[in-house]
């Protein structure tokens, strides 16, 4: 007889395989006549501890390739994961990294540093650039922070617009300066969008620029001229200095370099107003060019992506994960000496 809350009856049991830390489990998992059996340790279809899939994410996160994935998990729990398995984990967390993404932007940023990523994209059976776009900021307590990552068609203005306007959107604001190169349409966006915001061209950019006119032969001496420039106590020494570099490239026949110089010099000293201790920080785009090398060594691995999405959610995911390290826990730069100098004027 049945027992009155009884509400099914075994029908026998099944093996089932439980890949876990400690290596794969094998139970007994038993079978109902009529309902789904259902146990609150272990979910049905599971076939991966938690954890197990949790370090399958990170490892891939981390810059593990696909392949590698596969290796260490054999190594380690005696199971291979095939690839289909690690892009249906991924899968999980783009909802997460989206909601990143576009969360609003709390704060104010006085320095903004922007700067584009080229990729490759399979597309309709021919291999295509795709571009990101990619902005990170200093908040007023002196920490670092991404603030935003998106795909750019191409790095023209229509691309830094619809940028500019996802970052003024989500709340991105106070921001005094932003430091990039000298992107098709970028500057022309910045001042619709940030009219008071200064924008330096980032020297190293604009030396590489100038270094197009000079013979390889001559590279060396004339870096070491255009960095003396940025060395210089104040902005009229500065640009006291840049005119007898003209000068002495001019000496040089290298006229091509010194014009270069002369109708370029006045957008790379825009630093200059800000606090001496920032300067360093401030004049090159190096602290947003070391987080895009991680993001390049990353993606090296994967080749051409499948599409724009997927190219830009493991840029993402590679960029939160960095922003987690102590890159973005480590006090950057003492903002106090801004808000000093602001007052002090």
């Amino acid at each position: 007889m049945s027992a009155p809350r009884r509400q099914d009856t075994r029908a026998g049991s099944y093996q089932r395989q439980l890949h876990t830390q400690a290596g794969p489990v094998r139970w007994k998992v038993p079978k109902l006549r009529s309902l789904p059996f259902e146990t609150a340790i272990i979910e049905r279809y599971k076939r991966r501890e938690s954890s197990v899939e949790e370090a399958l994410v990170e490892m891939y996160l981390a810059g593990v390739s696909v392949r590698r994935v596969e290796d260490i998990t054999e190594a380690l729990w005696g199971t291979r994961v095939s690839p289909s398995t690690v892009s249906e984990l991924n899968q999980k967390i783009y909802a997460q990294i989206e909601t990143w993404r576009n969360r609003p932007i709390e704060g104010n940023h006085a320095y903004v540093f922007l700067d584009g990523l080229w990729l490759k994209r399979s597309w309709g059976g021919e291999v295509r650039n795709v571009s990101l776009l990619i902005a990170i900021g200093v908040n007023d307590e002196g920490f670092r922070e991404v603030l935003a990552v998106a795909e750019g068609s191409k790095e023209d203005k229509a691309s830094w617009t619809a940028f500019l306007r996802h970052l003024k959107e989500r709340g991105l604001k106070g921001v005094r300066l932003f430091v990039s190169d000298k992107c098709l349409g970028l500057v022309e966006s910045l001042g619709e969008f940030y009219p008071e915001a200064m924008w330096p061209r980032c020297t190293v950019h604009f030396y590489r620029n100038v270094w197009t006119a000079v013979p390889a032969s001559k590279v060396k001496e004339v870096a070491a001229m255009l960095k003396a420039i940025h060395a210089q106590e104040d902005r009229a020494a500065a640009r006291q200095k840049a005119e007898q570099v003209a000068a002495k490239l001019k000496e040089m026949k290298l006229t091509d370099a010194a014009a270069l110089v002369v109708a370029g010099i006045e957008e790379t000293v825009f630093y200059y107003a800000f606090p001496r201790e920032h300067w360093r920080c401030l004049r090159t785009n190096n602290p947003l060019e070391r987080i895009l090398r991680e993001v390049r060594r990353r993606t090296r691995v994967v080749g051409a992506f499948p599409d724009g999405k997927s190219a830009l959610m493991l840029a993402a995911a590679r960029l939160r994960h960095v922003a987690g390290t102590k890159w973005g826990t480590r006090r950057y730069l003492d903002m106090n000496r801004l808000t000093e100098a602001s007052e002090a004027a």
